[in-house]
């Protein structure tokens, strides 16, 4: 087995145990919820073959749904991040830049990887929230939904990868 894959295995059951255990009680003004496991959803290194994103996205997501109770939610929203995932790396990445690197504050410089962290989170909470509300009666308390979760999960994700970076 590669080190590479049973150390994701690893880092996703952790933030899978850290989500349903801590982080799916922590409702911030009765709207923010952190959904920090998108975070292993834009680690997937530059021409990892798109298929695998794609099914270890929804795999991801299915057993978020398992656990949080939020019936394909996770998993077609995490779907959609792995699909678009390798496109928006094309964006920050340099030309010149081997086939095998992952998208770090160290390879893609702090200022081009807090973007893209930022992009990723934000297509995954306007997602997430217009599919668990399937509706927009109430469009600006799903409006709060989105940006309070927007804002702690980026903030947890920029912090998780800046220790990180200065390890």
């Amino acid at each position: 087995m590669n080190i590479g894959l049973l150390k994701g295995i690893v880092a996703f059951v952790v933030l899978l145990l850290i989500q349903a255990l801590v982080l799916n009680h922590v409702r911030l003004f009765n709207c923010a919820t952190p959904l920090l496991y998108v975070y292993l959803a834009m680690l997937f290194r530059r021409n990892f073959p798109r298929w695998i994103i794609l099914v270890s996205c929804f795999t991801m997501g299915l057993c978020i749904d398992i656990f949080s109770n939020t019936p394909g939610v996770a998993a077609g929203s995490l779907t959609l991040v792995g699909l678009l995932q390798p496109y928006l790396l094309k964006l920050f990445l340099p030309r010149e830049s081997p086939d095998d690197l992952s998208p770090s504050m160290s390879s893609l410089g702090i200022g081009k990887f807090i973007l893209f962290a930022l992009i990723i989170t934000l297509i995954y909470c306007i997602t997430f929230y217009a599919l668990e509300a399937f509706e927009f009666t109430n469009w600006m308390h799903w409006l709060e939904c989105v940006g309070g979760s927007f804002a702690i999960t980026s903030i947890l994700l920029i912090t998780i990868e800046y220790f990180r970076y200065r390890i």
